[in-house]
């Protein structure tokens, strides 16, 4: 079994900034690609910023703000945010496309979210 797990999300004032970290939990050889999302209230779920092991993508709104990394021997998957807007505020999800185990492959795993808040 695997587990991705988030942390990091909160209250913030506008222009102010956030790290999140999402850990994936298992006997782990590979994760590949993973990405955050966010869902904002009334709004479906979109595609923040994705990273492989050779390149990253962001979305439009988010290029030049947030910085997507990660730390492979730690299996974990970071969002650093700065100059963060109201509109930024949302439930962020941290997603491994295909996660490799010892004994199986896992597809599209998704974390339980954490809550961005951006306000003053």
């Amino acid at each position: 079994q695997v587990q991705l797990v988030e942390s990091g999300g909160g209250l913030v004032q506008p222009g102010g900034s956030l790290r999140l970290s999402c850990t994936a939990y298992g006997s782990i050889v590979n994760i590949n690609p993973m990405a955050w999302y966010r869902q904002a209230p009334g709004k479906e779920r979109e595609l923040v910023a994705m990273i492989t092991a050779f390149s990253t993508n962001y979305a439009d709104s988010v290029k030049g703000r947030f910085t997507i990394s990660r730390d492979n021997d730690k299996k974990t998957v970071y969002l650093q945010m700065n100059s963060l807007k109201p509109e930024d505020t949302a439930v962020y999800y941290c997603n491994a496309k295909t996660i490799v185990t010892l004994t199986r492959t896992y597809f599209d795993r998704w974390g339980q979210g954490t809550l961005v808040t951006v306000s003053s």
